[in-house]
């Protein structure tokens, strides 16, 4: 890829967003949320392929796995007023089923589209995998680890809104209950991403995402959690409780462990 259908891409992808704007300003800050989300994952995606040495054309490839990773955030809240695929639909098969629909990437080799539209399809699940080929394995990983890096800002922005300024769908819908599950809790003792279905309360899917710490990928990862204090930020939202903050100190060890010398 070269910068100048990247940025083709890049112009196709702001024509979209802008599509799904209304008069209504409720909607308009879900759409925001989402154009803007996938610019920082952009910009995370390129400090993450610089850091592995990537040439230019893989890092331009890379930038448009992120450009489209949550292309179909938009036509999911458009329809259902949330972006909780499992009360609406699957928003990262949505998104590569909108990549083909319309057409953005018939001018790429095939190789390249190939490329794009499996790490777009892929980009949410729980465990990656197997048997995926090596490259395309490279490119999956990136754009997980350079999502999960602007999710964690987007979540410590929306807990310290007030309720008229905050995105509506963000929250999910999860009910703000003042403690955590025991089954969440144990899941980061043990050093171990919690499955979703085992959230009851946006207390345990904060700790759902302190847990995406053991699913990184790349040193540079860990630095920017650690250097965006991320973690620190995340706890602080937490409840005061002996459990709770053991639980999130498996994690801090792990971070640590895992951050380059």
């Amino acid at each position: 890829m070269d910068d100048v259908t990247y940025g083709k891409l890049r112009d196709w992808f702001s024509g979209y967003c802008r599509s799904f704007y209304t008069d209504c300003e409720e909607d308009n800050r879900n759409y925001r949320l989402k154009e803007e989300h996938t610019g920082r994952v952009c910009d995370a995606m390129e400090v993450l392929a610089e850091g592995l040495g990537l040439g230019e054309s893989d890092r331009l490839l890379a930038g448009a796995v992120a450009l489209f990773h949550d292309l179909g955030r938009f036509e999911q809240y458009r329809q259902y007023r949330t972006f909780k695929d499992s009360d609406s639909i699957n928003h990262a098969a949505l998104s590569a089923r909108v990549l083909a629909e319309q057409g953005v990437l018939a001018h790429l080799p095939a190789q390249e589209r190939q490329l794009i539209t499996s790490s777009v399809a892929l980009h949410n699940v729980f465990r990656i995998p197997a048997g995926l080929p090596e490259r395309g394995l490279l490119f999956l990983k990136l754009i997980r680890d350079a999502d999960k890096l602007d999710i964690w800002r987007v979540f410590i922005e929306f807990y310290g809104q007030a309720e008229e300024e905050r995105a509506s769908a963000v929250g999910l819908g999860f009910s703000d209950l003042p403690d955590c599950s025991p089954e969440v809790v144990a899941s980061l003792q043990r050093g171990q991403m919690v499955n979703l279905a085992t959230v009851r309360s946006l207390n345990d899917f904060k700790l759902l995402q302190l847990s995406w710490v053991y699913d990184l990928n790349f040193p540079g990862s860990f630095r920017l959690v650690r250097e965006r204090r991320y973690l620190e930020e995340m706890e602080a939202t937490l409840p005061d409780d002996r459990e709770v903050r053991q639980a999130v100190a498996c994690v801090t060890r792990y971070l640590a462990s895992n951050l380059p010398v």
